[in-house]
């Protein structure tokens, strides 16, 4: 009797400390579906109101003479600016929605993508900047006439040209991020590990594409095209599907 009793607070204990296990490991994964909705939205909105603010840009700054007809259309051109200022406050977002999911497997690279997703907004918070620096140039230059107006037009293609190189400075930084986004997604397999190869080649191109510019090849944008595709699938992705349930985090990778 007396080794019944002390028996069988024993097992009970076991059984009760192995319940207690069940719950922890459960959660020492979550699939953070909320966060994925939320980036495959950014990823998306973000190609939107990027591609809407550059042909809305483009179509003013484009014109042989558009300081002259700029003053009209002012209202216009600051929607473009703002449009590519929530892109920029987008890729912010981006890198701070990433951490947590990064931060499980590499805090090296949860924290250097967060950083160049900051940088890149920056970037493109610059390129804005220029774009609206265009209108008051557009003014002065509408009250200084013919005798200067070489310089006022000298001028706004000394703002377009920093404003393109702002741009492709975002757009190498935004290459990098890529490249270590998809590096973890291939190796903890957040994701089908053919979209992380697919992303390391785009953004490869995108990175590589982006030095040429600022060395002054024009490639016409061709060189975003992989990386572009690939976040609108990936964006439709992950509001559909989200991250895979059961990540092979990059400790346990060998």
């Amino acid at each position: 009797m007396t080794t019944t009793t002390l028996e069988r607070p024993r097992n009970q204990t076991s059984v009760g400390t192995h319940q207690d296990r069940v719950p922890q490991a459960t959660s020492a994964a979550p699939t953070y579906r909320k966060t994925a909705t939320t980036v495959g939205v950014i990823y998306l909105m973000g190609m939107v109101v990027g591609i809407g603010g550059n042909i809305l840009i483009q179509s003013l700054l484009g014109a042989p003479d558009y300081l002259a007809a700029l003053g009209s259309n002012s209202i216009l051109l600051a929607i473009g600016a703002m449009l590519w200022l929530l892109s920029a406050a987008g890729d912010a977002a981006h890198g701070m929605l990433m951490f947590p999911v990064l931060n499980r497997h590499s805090q090296r690279i949860a924290i250097s993508y967060a950083g160049a997703r900051v940088i890149d907004a920056v970037f493109v918070a610059i390129m804005a900047l220029f774009i609206l620096f265009q209108t008051p140039l557009a003014s002065e230059y509408m009250k200084a006439g013919a005798a200067n107006a070489a310089f006022f037009q000298g001028l706004g293609s000394v703002f377009t040209q920093a404003q393109l190189y702002a741009y492709h400075f975002g757009m190498l930084t935004v290459g990098c991020a890529g490249l270590m986004l998809n590096y973890a997604f291939y190796r903890a397999r957040l994701l089908p590990r053919v979209l992380g190869m697919w992303g390391l080649v785009g953004y490869a191109v995108i990175l590589c594409g982006s030095v040429l510019e600022i060395m002054g090849f024009n490639l016409n944008l061709l060189h975003t095209l992989p990386g572009g595709l690939w976040e609108v699938f990936v964006g439709v992705w992950l509001i559909v599907k989200g991250f895979n349930a059961s990540p092979a985090w990059l400790e346990r990778t060998p």
